[in-house]
């Protein structure tokens, strides 16, 4: 049976994968915030990787690290390929998406319908982790439709364990994949975070991480006091300065917080490297709405940056003049 690698990252706190957010330049305004936090790519399939655009879907930023890929797929030797693609472009981490209920995904045989198969997904691990020297991980549900909850839970992890496979980062809600759309599958179905510290103090040998509606750094901390890592999504996206201190609370870094104009000038440097090679400001500077959130003036800071980067020719004198209507209020 093949072993994982020993984790030479700390994923105590974790940035989650997310269709058409977690680009590359997502990932590195988040690492401006965060030197600790571990990034995780937006899912990318294997057919995507094998036959299409590789450099489009793999390029990152040195910066970015420490960055996992996630992958979409269900053919084991299509995993391992892409997973040897992700150790030779220099990620940190591979991890396979169990988690998406989207009907596009369930028709590839992708996402949280796997969790219906544990022989296939533990097969779909073997073969990476016998491919790569880098951590595998898997990305789950607590269960999907009439799965029993932690019956199913329990049997699903055990079966993939024995892949060697010792990360499991729990979305500790339930994925109905029929009548639920995926955006009703993010709120209808309830939380169950005692599910996850369960699995967690049944199995203390695996690394159980847990995902879903974390909104404060305060909720991390005592959700943490029961499992080894927490994963945020659409908080930290909607409000990304709540990443300032998660190196100081979660690691218990001794450096002070950047603040948010310290982030912005950085990512004012990133942005003129990029429009340089062709790249929209919009692409890049639509990660940044939410920085201001809750403070004076950050309503007119969206607005000159929605109504102004998508526009032909915008450079970064467009996040000049908006950081000019917020900072002279903060």
């Amino acid at each position: 049976m093949p072993s994982n690698t020993t984790p030479t990252i700390n994923r105590r706190f974790t940035c989650a994968p997310m269709m058409d957010w977690s680009d590359r330049h997502c990932r590195y305004f988040w690492r401006l915030l965060s030197k600790h936090a571990v990034l995780y790519t937006e899912m990318v399939t294997t057919g995507a990787l094998i036959y299409g655009d590789r450099e489009r879907f793999l390029r990152f930023n040195a910066e970015e690290a420490p960055v996992a890929l996630q992958l979409g797929g269900s053919d084991p030797e299509a995993l391992a390929q892409c997973a040897a693609y992700a150790e030779q472009w220099g990620y940190s981490e591979v991890n396979l998406n169990c988690g998406c209920p989207s009907d596009r995904v369930q028709s590839g045989r992708i996402g949280a319908c796997l969790m219906a198969e544990p022989e296939l997904v533990r097969e779909c691990m073997s073969a990476m982790m016998e491919r790569v020297g880098i951590p595998v991980s898997i990305k789950h549900r607590i269960g999907i439709d009439d799965m029993e909850d932690y019956a199913g839970l329990l049997n699903f992890v055990d079966t993939v364990a024995r892949s060697g496979c010792t990360t499991f980062i729990v979305h500790a809600r339930k994925a109905w994949l029929q009548g639920l759309s995926p955006k009703e599958n993010r709120d209808i179905p309830p939380l169950d975070y005692e599910l996850v510290a369960r699995l967690k103090q049944e199995r203390p040998n695996l690394e159980i991480i847990v995902n879903g509606g974390i909104k404060t750094l305060n909720q991390c901390q005592e959700l943490l006091t029961g499992l080894d890592g927490v994963m945020l999504g659409r908080e930290i996206y909607a409000n990304p300065y709540l990443m300032a201190d998660v190196d100081k609370i979660i690691y218990g870094a001794t450096t002070p917080p950047p603040s948010r104009l310290e982030v912005m000038r950085e990512f004012v440097n990133y942005c003129e490297e990029e429009l340089s090679k062709g790249v929209k400001l919009s692409s890049m500077t639509r990660h940044t709405l939410g920085l201001y959130q809750g403070l004076p003036g950050a309503r007119r800071f969206r607005r000159v940056i929605s109504e102004n980067a998508h526009k032909s020719g915008a450079g970064v004198d467009v996040i000049w003049q908006a950081l000019q209507e917020v900072e002279s209020g903060v």
